[in-house]
């Protein structure tokens, strides 16, 4: 029903942009003073700015524009990367750059899930210094505490938590209006600042550094707002929309609103409006509630890098790991242990190194900002291709790409306040995503010289196995054509075959998904070997059991006893030569340990363990 997808997109959707009021507005007033007292034209100019930033750059760029740009209902950077055909683009090409590009802005999204846990439940727990400020030691050991528990329960699976991320969300949200609608009343004057003229204003009157760091600290409002993008293949594109416009931004808006007006009658405020918006009696249960808000915007983005990890090891932009399937619903559907626990590395580093949310601030925005800026871009490539007049998205997306721009040349000023923390993270897995890339294609031309054409395979079987052996082998295979390296071992060393052999290969399409009508491809390639392509999309798990199953079912294989089969798989190991082109020999060496720690090929494809075979093989690159 659209109500129940529309709150639960709520939940997962606006955890992060929900909770921003907890420091955003807090953030640019103090940018706002530089120093000096806090007047009513930088509280007034300061709101405004956050106002026309969530309309320009949530509800008209995201919501109108982005959403549109789905890829079969998919979205997020690496849905536009698979619209763009960017994945086997050739060396050299704009499609080849656009891939770097967008693994670039994939990979920000691993340092904006660092540092949003962090920032976000630190805020909340902060809210005790107002009543307590003898707590204050004590607000680092609890968020540390909060977050452990956080990330260890990842791997219980997010269903029941999940079922509540909705109508907890819609509970915070309408605490946040009635929160503002308390503080406009106090101050009504404050609603001249929804005119942009104040927001405009104000910055031109600033020095430019003072704009600088004001528009840096604003853009803190609309962190999360790429949420709606990539989780639009949960809910969908109207109730994304429904929720946005009917629930969030006027919370949002009206909240921000009644801080400002806080402000502007109690200046000293400034400190921690959100809180102190409140009446006293109210406190403890508003930091309780806005903990157990962080932890679902924790929650969200923590599912969403999940997400994009399976995602782009489908499409080979990630070496394989092991991940676990929960028996959650969406948002908790997936478990990846090493991707959790360096998540938790990072958060738990960013927590401890800066200590509080007004220092994390600093290492806030600058990785968003990019992101949002390639997002656009990608988008405006991809409204091209389906043949929207290129005048009319340049001039559009134009517009907010500048937008973006300069929100990341604000935020960039941060770079050396904490900004460079996200980017490292988001750099050193953009470097590892290019060096598997890189390395995967340097294997697959050493395997194209090794692997023997069909027409070997066809004389084998006819001139030179003058036995076969009884019983079904099954062979993988990573090209749908030539002969699998681990058959030619097999024939090499023992001159036979099976009866019947079957050629696997799984491909990964640019689709998010693959129907079963479509999955199993079949032909013959002589009497008794068949070739057999399981087609899956990069938002499905490939299982070749189950693939060669439903085959069986769909009456392609025939007499086929998947109990009675055995897999032969090869095991590589990866040899990197300086006498051999391709990338630098320590890249080759880095790519080559990620081969040997990477997921095995059987447990990966969901192959039975007992009935798999494996064979050795050395490739130099």
């Amino acid at each position: 029903m659209p109500v129940a997808v529309t709150l639960g997109a709520l939940g997962v959707v606006y955890g992060d942009i929900g909770t921003s009021p907890l420091y955003a507005l807090k953030e640019a007033a103090k940018a706002a003073t530089h120093g000096g007292p806090l007047t009513e034209s930088a509280v007034l100019g300061v709101v405004s700015l956050i106002l026309w930033a969530l309309i320009l750059i949530i509800s008209i760029k995201y919501a109108m524009l982005i959403l549109r740009a789905d890829n079969r209902g998919e979205g997020g950077i690496v849905a536009l990367l698979a619209l763009l055909s960017a994945r086997n683009a050739a060396p050299g090409t704009w499609r080849a750059h656009l891939l770097v590009v967008g693994l670039i802005g994939a990979a920000l999204l691993y340092g904006d899930g660092a540092i949003t846990p962090a920032i976000s439940v630190l805020s909340a727990i902060e809210g005790l210094k107002v009543d307590a400020p003898s707590l204050t030691p004590a607000v680092v050991p609890i968020t540390v505490v909060i977050l452990i528990g956080l990330f260890m329960m990842q791997k219980q699976g997010t269903g029941f938590i999940g079922r509540i991320f909705g109508p907890v969300m819609l509970f915070w949200f309408a605490v946040l209006a009635a929160l503002g609608i308390h503080g406009i009343v106090k101050a009504p004057g404050v609603l001249v600042a929804l005119s942009p003229l104040y927001a405009f204003d104000f910055l031109i009157h600033q020095d430019f550094h003072v704009s600088f760091a004001i528009l840096g600290a604003a853009f803190l409002a609309v962190t999360g707002g790429e949420a709606m993008y990539a989780d639009m293949g949960h809910f969908g594109r109207f109730p994304i929309r429904l929720a946005w416009f009917a629930v969030c931004l006027p919370a949002l808006v009206l909240n921000y609103f009644g801080q400002a007006a806080l402000l502007i009658t109690d200046p000293t405020a400034i400190e921690n409006p959100f809180f102190q918006l409140s009446p006293d009696w109210s406190h403890y249960p508003l930091v309780l509630l806005a903990t157990i808000a962080t932890v679902i915007a924790s929650q969200a983005i923590i599912s969403g890098v999940f997400s994009l990890t399976q995602q782009s090891i489908q499409l080979g932009f990630l070496p394989r790991m092991h991940i676990e399937h929960t028996t959650s619903d969406a948002i908790g559907q997936i478990y990846v242990p090493l991707v959790n626990w360096m998540l938790a590395a990072g958060t738990l580093g960013a927590v401890l190194a800066f200590g509080s949310s007004d220092a994390l601030a600093g290492a806030y925005g600058i990785a968003v900002s990019l992101l949002m800026a390639i997002t656009t871009l990608l988008a405006a490539l991809v409204a091209i291709q389906w043949g929207y007049s290129p005048i009319i998205v340049i001039a559009v997306n134009g517009f907010f790409f500048v937008i973006d721009a300069i929100f990341f040349a604000a935020n960039s000023t941060k770079l050396f306040e904490g900004g460079w923390f996200p980017l490292l993270l988001a750099a050193a897995v953009a470097f590892l995503m290019l060096t598997w890339r890189g390395g995967v294609k340097l294997v697959e031309t050493a395997r194209s010289k090794l692997r023997q054409p069909e027409e070997d395979l066809i004389e084998t079987a006819v001139n030179k196995c003058h036995s076969r052996l009884p019983g079904t082998a099954i062979f993988l295979a990573s090209a749908p054509n030539g002969v699998p390296l681990a058959l030619t071992q097999f024939v090499k060393h023992n001159h036979v075959l099976h009866q019947r052999v079957l050629l696997v290969t799984v491909q990964i399409e640019e689709s998010p998904r693959i129907s079963d009508e479509d999955r199993v491809v079949v032909h013959d390639v002589t009497p008794g070997i068949i070739r057999v392509i399981l087609r899956y999309g990069f938002m499905q798990y490939p299982t070749v059991y189950e693939g060669l199953k439903l085959a069986c079912r769909q009456g392609k294989l025939p007499g086929l006893r998947l109990t009675d089969v055995t897999y032969y798989i090869g095991r590589e190991t990866i040899i990197p030569r300086e006498d051999i082109p391709g990338m630098w020999v320590w890249r080759e060496s880095l790519f080559a340990f990620l081969q040997r720690n990477a997921e095995r090929s059987a447990a990966f494809f969901g192959v039975p363990t007992g009935q798999v075979v494996e064979f050795g093989t050395e490739i130099e690159i």
